[in-house]
């Protein structure tokens, strides 16, 4: 049975101790912790425990444990508790919060400004997912119930329960945007609630009346970090009995002007541009398009790019009810289980490897691709690259049928691998989504096999012999 507590506090031991650990922050799968003394941390223990998937960034002062979906959350709020709990009791300075872990710290390595910016740009997004994963998963099951004609009476209160979110998308948005860059939420909130306020219809920009939503997640996020900018001004010019009316005031008059005479026009043509931009890539570029997303997504990943995607999932989300670029994502993953499967298959005497491999399928089957990425293909170096070839042949199966005119969604964004297909969706239902979707991880899986068995060894490896490496554990950054 799960015991997140003891993971917690295992991991607290194993990283230098409490007071060894300076910021704690998750993603989707990762615990990022920043350590004082990289030193102090047991790696090899730290990978032995139960639930760890892997460890990435041993030796650096930002390391990050890799737990999987759902267990890195609640392991998070028990480290954050512990920590807050011997801070406490001994008097220890440690800090938790939203940024990922390193950024602004003088003990971290410095990141580059876009590197930031766009991590910064995740963690507004970041905390949305569990919410866009039920919603979209109920919007679902109400679409084959109201297909079949199954339960007429509960369809409706299943669409007003998957749709109540995505309608206030944009209030949790500009939420987010204020706590993130130092503002005040609410206020955040407030000034992107303009954005799917009804009376906006009322309103005229540029000579044609606003619609409500007009803007979406990226008026928000404009609109939300221009009142942020507005209040801290005021908060530094205003003395305290003037701030405390003035600097709301202020915030929400301008901002919310600006949103609606500015930024709700600019954010509306962005989204346009995007959800057009995307329809004609894969109606018109289809096969090309996949190769690439599939074979070069994870190298973005690497390097932190990938962050960038993340405003552009929702945004196809809010307008067109699902995005066309997560399924062919998905593909490099599903390369990376055929890849390590032909390792698997040609290093037969290798116990520790093969153990490895054993332990992390299960989760690299399931989109939680990590472990096998840090612990078995990027270490052996070419087989990280064949694995990647085996994504981009899944990308481009999935490409071809939708230049086809059959499009593959996902009706929210997190889940990948096989823990995807309940949101699949397409423009002609479900059931032809999930069939290709299948067949783009099916294709992955065997292309990803086969160029690693073929391709992933160096000349003259014998079979059941480990190639030389350098470092098992490389440090590494998503």
């Amino acid at each position: 049975m799960r015991n997140d507590t003891a993971t917690a506090s295992a991991v607290l031991a194993l990283t230098g101790g409490p007071a060894n650990v300076r910021h704690v922050t998750h993603c989707l799968t990762r615990l990022r912790l920043t350590v004082a003394d990289p030193a102090a941390v047991d790696e090899g223990a730290l990978r032995a425990l139960p639930g760890v998937l892997g460890v990435i960034g041993a030796g650096t002062p930002s390391l990050q444990v890799v737990l999987g979906p759902g267990v890195v959350d609640t392991v998070t709020a028990e480290v954050e508790r512990q920590l807050a709990a011997g801070a406490r009791a001994g008097g220890v300075r440690q800090e938790a919060g939203a940024v990922d872990a390193g950024e602004g710290s003088d003990r971290a390595p410095r990141k580059g400004p876009l590197a930031v910016s766009l991590r910064r740009v995740a963690n507004v997004f970041v905390p949305l997912i569990p919410a866009l994963i039920g919603c979209g998963i109920l919007a679902g099951v109400g679409g084959l119930l109201t297909n079949a004609g199954w339960l007429p009476g509960l369809t409706p209160a299943l669409a007003a329960v998957a749709s109540g979110f995505m309608a206030l998308i944009a209030v949790f948005v500009g939420y987010l945007t204020a706590k993130e860059f130092g503002g005040t939420p609410i206020l955040g909130g407030a000034v992107a609630a303009v954005i799917v306020y009804p009376g906006v219809a009322k309103v005229t920009a540029f000579g044609v009346h606003l619609s409500p939503g007009q803007g979406g997640v990226l008026g928000a996020l404009a609109a939300a970090l221009l009142a942020t900018r507005i209040e801290k001004w005021c908060r530094g010019r205003l003395p305290g009995a003037l701030d405390v009316l003035l600097t709301p005031t202020v915030t929400v008059l301008v901002a919310g002007l600006a949103t609606l005479y500015g930024l709700m026009y600019a954010a509306g043509a962005v989204a346009t541009a995007i959800g057009t931009g995307a329809n004609w890539l894969l109606t018109t570029t289809g096969p090309f398009a996949g190769l690439i997303l599939g074979g070069l997504f994870l190298p973005l990943v690497m390097l932190g790019l990938h962050q960038a995607l993340i405003p552009i999932h929702t945004t196809l989300i809010e307008q067109q009810g699902y995005t066309v670029l997560l399924p062919l994502l998905a593909m490099a993953g599903a390369g990376q289980v055929g890849g390590a499967l032909a390792v698997y298959v040609r290093l037969r005497h290798d116990t520790t490897l093969r153990a490895t491999i054993r332990s992390a399928l299960p989760a690299g089957l399931l989109g939680v691709g990590e472990p096998l990425i840090y612990g078995v293909s990027l270490p052996l170096g070419r087989p990280f690259v064949t694995a990647c070839v085996g994504g981009a042949a899944g990308g481009g199966f999935v490409g071809f049928f939708a230049m086809l005119g059959e499009k593959v969604g996902a009706t929210a964004i997190g889940p990948s691998g096989w823990a995807l297909f309940p949101l699949l969706t397409g423009d002609r239902g479900p059931a032809p989504a999930i069939a290709i979707y299948a067949g783009g991880l099916l294709t992955a899986y065997a292309v990803g096999f086969a160029a690693t068995l073929a391709f992933g060894f160096p000349r003259g490896t014998a079979r059941g012999t480990t190639p030389p490496v350098t470092d098992r554990t490389p440090a590494g950054s998503a």
